[in-house]
């Protein structure tokens, strides 16, 4: 395989392997879409040489907010904005997936104005501790998320359950620390809010909308969730109707200490050999040579490029082209 081939997801096809992750742009005005917005993602599609792009973060509720200027999908007046940021994508030839989250722990009460939530409370933090009702209340903001994200245009939607936020506080056995049904006693318990929420979408938005989930597999920590708890996870989220498998890591965030180079290709490795539906490498990948040798290694079969693109707009154009000259 050439990282200029085109892949399959679902029912919409990336004309190339090289994916635009979901990248905070931190450019919001009160949770819309801002001209500021608009030019950070021109000016990484407007050649036309991505093959998938995947919006930032958006916040399903203000109790789920992750930073001052994060994009909001959190009721209906968010989809005029990102009606218009779709079309702009996929005019520069890219099919589009919108990411959809709440932070949990991470969210700050002096910006949504509510104590945050998590599986386990924390008293320091002013943390409260989820009760079962309002999971379920929260499954259902997520499956409200993601209609929106479908009548804007997008292509997908994209679950996040990775980065400390909140699916992978419920996923993490260094964040969960609870002993009922959504607690850390079993892998299973660990999964039931995330498998809930994938029900939950895939309920609204039809069985031939393409979904995705940015599992945090691995922790990279003692104690925490390991590549072996990332394979049984993707295999279940398989099994629950999802399509696509974007890989990152867990309680470590986007980086995992002494790892440089591609962070995460062990877990991506590991469960693109027990699923069926493509699957998404990121961290660490900043040139199209890389990306043709983690493909050749059978590692993923897409590579998102992220802080590569964050410093150079138009490192697509650059490293791929119409030529690939770089490959």
């Amino acid at each position: 395989m050439n990282i200029l081939d085109s892949v399959k997801i679902k029912n919409v096809y990336s004309k190339n392997r090289i994916v635009m992750p979901p990248l905070a742009s931190e450019r919001a005005i009160d949770g819309k879409v801002s001209d500021a917005v608009f030019k950070f993602y021109m000016d990484r599609c407007g050649g036309g040489n991505l093959g998938l792009v995947i919006t930032e973060h958006c916040y399903i509720v203000k109790q789920g907010q992750a930073s001052p200027r994060q994009l909001s999908i959190a009721d209906d007046s968010c989809i005029e904005g990102l009606s218009s940021l779709t079309a702009k994508i996929k005019a520069c030839g890219s099919p589009v997936f919108c990411q959809i989250n709440h932070a949990g722990a991470r969210a700050k009460s002096k910006i949504t104005g509510e104590a945050p939530v998590s599986s386990t409370a924390d008293s320091k933090g002013g943390v409260e501790e989820l009760s079962a009702d309002r999971i379920h209340e929260i499954c259902s903001l997520f499956a409200d998320a993601a209609l929106r994200a479908k009548k804007a245009g997008y292509d997908g939607v994209e679950l996040h359950a990775a980065h400390r936020y909140l699916l992978n506080q419920f996923f993490s056995p260094v964040l969960n620390k609870r002993h009922d049904e959504y607690g850390a006693d079993s892998l299973e318990n660990r999964m039931r809010f995330m498998l809930e929420a994938v029900k939950a979408i895939r309920n609204a938005v039809g069985e031939d909308y393409p979904l995705a989930v940015r599992l945090g597999a691995c922790d990279y920590m003692e104690g925490g969730s390991t590549v072996s708890d990332g394979v049984e996870a993707a295999k279940l989220l398989e099994k629950a109707g999802v399509d696509l498998l974007d890989i990152s890591g867990g309680a470590c965030g986007t980086t995992v200490p002494g790892k440089s180079g591609a962070r995460f290709a062990d877990a991506a490795e590991a469960i693109k050999k027990a699923v069926s539906v493509p699957v998404i490498l990121t961290g660490g990948i900043r040139d199209a040579a890389l990306a043709q040798e983690l493909i050749d290694n059978g590692c993923a079969d897409l590579i998102g490029i992220g802080s590569a693109l964050v410093e150079n707009p138009h490192w697509a154009d650059e490293q791929i082209g119409v030529k690939g000259e770089n490959i």
